[in-house]
């Protein structure tokens, strides 16, 4: 059995931001023939890197940060001030952009995969008094059925992405 602790959370993020990170960086490079980043680069990584993320996730997208933002946390993450990211200042600039991300990511994954199902149970009680369909949903085992209004969830937050 594992247990989680905050540093389990903290090293899987920064584990899968540094993957990501890695990846996008060496797409630049190699693309370009440069060593670092330009802000030019830079913007849109951000842009294809939460293109990504609003594509592997239900729920309403996040927009990504603009230029100017981009532009200044550059600043602060250009350790050498030679106005471009190497690929440990884009590293900590990657961390620092999807800090947010990641916890509203978090706080949709609890409310979807523990609550989502609780709910679903609680709602099977009340309509297994319902005619003609109680006896259906009394047929249906409590795993099953969390499992199905869980999935319907998450196929509801995908629609309603699809529609903006």
């Amino acid at each position: 059995m594992m247990i989680l602790t905050p540093w389990t959370g903290k090293h899987w993020r920064e584990k899968h931001i540094r993957k990501i990170s890695d990846k996008v960086f060496d797409h630049f490079k190699n693309d370009t023939g440069r060593a670092n980043l330009t802000f030019e680069d830079l913007y849109i990584a951000v842009l294809l890197v939460f293109n990504d993320i609003n594509k592997c996730l239900p729920g309403p997208h996040f927009d990504p940060p603009s230029k100017v933002e981009v532009k200044s946390l550059m600043r602060d993450c250009d350790l050498n001030l030679d106005g471009e990211l190497n690929r440990e200042e884009f590293v900590k600039f990657m961390q620092q952009i999807t800090a947010d991300t990641f916890i509203t990511v978090s706080q949709r994954l609890i409310i979807t995969l523990a609550v989502a199902p609780t709910v679903a149970l609680l709602r099977k009680r009340s309509t297994e008094g319902v005619p003609h369909f109680g006896k259906v949903v009394q047929k249906i085992p409590n795993s099953v059925y969390a499992s199905l209004v869980t999935l319907a969830i998450v196929l509801f937050q995908k629609a309603g992405q699809a529609i903006e």
